[in-house]
């Protein structure tokens, strides 16, 4: 399966991901992010029944607070 990744192409052998499965994948541990699949946000709740296809546009936004 090839996707998008935060604008960077990325290749996977599986034909589809949860959004659960691909921050498992990359190592995404931040506890504050924010996935968007075609523009669309998807909810915390929603990470592990949030489909992630062929040729979708992922993006995985680190929230970071400081002064």
């Amino acid at each position: 399966m090839n996707i998008i990744l935060n604008n960077n192409h990325e290749t996977f052998d599986v034909g589809q991901l949860t959004v659960a499965e691909l921050l498992q994948l990359k190592k995404f541990t931040f506890k504050m992010l924010i996935i968007k699949i075609n523009g669309t946000v998807v909810k915390h709740e929603d990470y592990a029944s949030a489909i992630i296809t062929e040729g979708d546009d992922v993006m995985v936004l680190h929230l970071i607070s400081g002064g």
